[in-house]
């Protein structure tokens, strides 16, 4: 039994590896719908999504534990390389961060924008800002999205 679990261990990296995207694990409310819509993009964009349920004081709780101040929340929190990614950041964005490899607690998208990825329309979208956390809980705008 434990040689079986070793080896299934030892294959989940290389499953993703062959999933030819980034591994991203996501932490959700399982009854939330722009949560599984933003998902399902980053999957169509070849990401290898796993997920998990957690909503309320845990949620909450595991988003300030990783660096996420409290202002940056959203409704799901991502893991991938090392990044944490929170709420509807496009995967543009995602990308870019994991290309020029920052000294960052990861991105934001706080609050639920209208528009942003899995959010309704992208091509009708309210104006928002993608914020990259710093390691001291600062933030800077990494990407501005004018209103369309």
């Amino acid at each position: 039994m434990m040689a079986a679990t070793a080896s299934f261990a030892a294959s989940v990296p290389l499953a993703a590896a062959a999933q030819g995207g980034p591994a991203i694990h996501v932490l959700k409310d399982p009854n939330c719908g722009c949560c599984t819509a933003w998902i399902e993009i980053l999957r169509k964009e070849g990401f290898n999504v796993t997920t998990e349920r957690s909503f309320g004081t845990l949620l909450m709780r595991h988003k300030l534990d990783n660096g996420i101040p409290q202002n940056m929340t959203s409704c799901h929190t991502g893991e991938i390389e090392g990044y944490m990614i929170e709420g509807h950041v496009p995967v543009a964005d995602i990308r870019k961060l994991l290309s020029e490899r920052p000294d960052a607690v990861g991105l934001a998208v706080p609050g639920m924008p209208y528009g942003s990825p899995g959010m309704g329309p992208e091509d009708g979208h309210e104006a928002y800002d993608v914020f990259l956390i710093r390691k001291d809980g600062g933030t800077e705008v990494f990407t501005r999205y004018e209103a369309a």
